[in-house]
């Protein structure tokens, strides 16, 4: 079982991994604003700590397997695209600080293609309300994680949208850079349960290193 650093892990997408990781019998040191969100489990650690505090952070990691960030400011956080553009280049100074080799992040679908050259961001798929949060974590991905060659990373995009309420069923689909399509429903969506399953099956048996994937059905 492997012994795991779990950023945001009461948030939408990070609660959910979080139950995945347990259910597992991973041991996980979750880094939250409030550890009294989270549930009680002998295999998990609540530590409230800053992501902006880079020796922190990279104290806490020092000697796990793994870091998984699922960190979200809030969307509605005024201060979203800020926090994003400043912090997420934090946690992966952080996780190279601490000496552990591998980070994987909740990634966006913003950066994802709709079709040759044109990605989902600037589709005007994207909600006008969310696009602080969207474009930074996009932005990120280009400029930023696809230049970084010291650390083992992955950037795992969604779907197109998610299924609060979905059942785990651990059938889908995976790729690369270009939006899953249901073709059933002629939509891109994944339940964030499957979402989990996918990313915890990542953690175990490492399929991606220094690039994005993405998910659908």
């Amino acid at each position: 079982m492997a012994n795991v650093v779990l950023i945001g892990a009461t948030g939408f997408v990070g609660s959910a991994v979080l139950n995945e990781l347990l259910s597992r019998g991973h041991k996980v040191t979750a880094v939250v604003r409030h550890a009294s969100k989270l549930p009680a489990n002998d295999k998990l650690t609540a530590v409230e700590e800053d992501v902006a505090d880079v020796d922190a952070i990279a104290a806490i990691a020092k000697g796990k397997d793994a870091v998984i960030s699922a960190y979200n400011p809030g969307w509605t956080n005024p201060d979203i695209k800020r926090l994003i553009e400043e912090n997420y280049p934090k946690i992966v100074e952080a996780v190279k600080k601490s000496g552990v080799g591998r980070l994987l992040i909740v990634g966006g679908a913003g950066t994802l293609f709709v079709k040759p050259g044109l990605r989902v961001v600037d589709s005007g798929a994207i909600p006008a309300e969310i696009m602080d949060g969207v474009r930074p974590l996009g932005d990120f991905y280009l400029n930023f994680l696809t230049k970084e060659n010291d650390l083992d990373w992955v950037f795992f995009s969604p779907a197109g949208e998610f299924d609060a309420d979905g059942p785990r069923t651990a059938k889908f689909r995976l790729g690369k850079d270009d939006l899953i399509v249901d073709p059933a429903t002629g939509t891109s969506h994944i339940s964030v349960k499957d979402y989990a399953v996918a990313m915890v099956d990542e953690l175990e048996k490492p399929a991606h290193h220094k690039e994005r994937f993405t998910i659908g059905y």
